[in-house]
């Protein structure tokens, strides 16, 4: 059974910070006064990369995090924050169809809440998650692909082949951990770009196509592991 370790509000005498990351001035603003007047900390960032950064040096307790994000969505950034902690995160969205909500719990969310929203159920939802007590991390984060003899570090952010350490790009690296998580599931071409890219807009599929087959080269006999699905995009078997 994984043991747990209190929230970093708790370790703070019971201030909960909370990373906002949502591109609307107004509802921003807004909302960091709610979240202030009921005594927690709020940062902001208006687009998905700025929000990245912020994470990176605030070490909030809860994300609550738009889906309709400029530079990069709120589906990147939630991989990329699934890639380092298990921070709550809440999703907003414009919409309240069921794909989305399967899909956003599915990718790591917490929880998701469909615009219009009340405050009150906002500050309810992230009350309850900054109280939930945290997954304590394991000694190691590694995946493997025994076949291959291929190794990934999730937090070192390196992968070995064989026992040799891998020179892999950035793109690279989030294209092999995307295949390797999702080991068996064909991914859409649409679907790499927006997990290995930083910002996506405007790249066409031919530059996942060259990226896969730079991947496939640095990985010798390993690379034929990475399967091409016929119009559609790739897979790990």
């Amino acid at each position: 059974m994984p043991s747990t370790r209190p929230s970093a509000a708790a370790a703070r005498g019971g201030q909960a910070t909370v990373l906002l990351v949502e591109d609307n001035t107004v509802l921003r603003e807004t909302l960091g006064l709610t979240l202030s007047r009921a005594g927690m900390r709020a940062v902001f960032a208006a687009d998905g990369a700025a929000g990245l950064d912020v994470f990176a040096t605030t070490e909030p307790d809860v994300v609550v995090l738009d889906l309709g994000l400029p530079v990069l969505d709120g589906w990147q950034v939630l991989a990329r924050i699934r890639e380092q902690s298990d921070v709550p995160v809440l999703m907003l969205n414009a919409q309240s169809l069921e794909h989305d909500k399967v899909r956003g719990l599915e990718a790591g969310a917490d929880d998701y809440l469909a615009k219009p929203f009340g405050t009150r159920e906002l500050l309810a939802r992230i009350r309850a998650l900054a109280r939930r007590p945290r997954t304590a991390p394991p000694a190691t984060s590694l995946l493997r692909v025994e076949s291959a003899e291929l190794e990934l570090d999730v937090r070192a952010r390196i992968a070995r082949l064989r026992g040799e350490p891998l020179e892999l790009t950035p793109v690279e690296w989030r294209l092999l951990l995307a295949l390797v998580r999702e080991r068996g599931r064909a991914l859409s071409r649409a679907e790499l770009l927006a997990l290995a890219w930083d910002d996506p807009a405007g790249i066409g599929p031919d530059r996942v196509k060259y990226a896969v087959l730079r991947l496939r080269r640095k990985l010798g006999a390993a690379g034929a592991l990475i399967e091409s699905v016929r119009g559609f995009g790739y897979r790990l078997v």
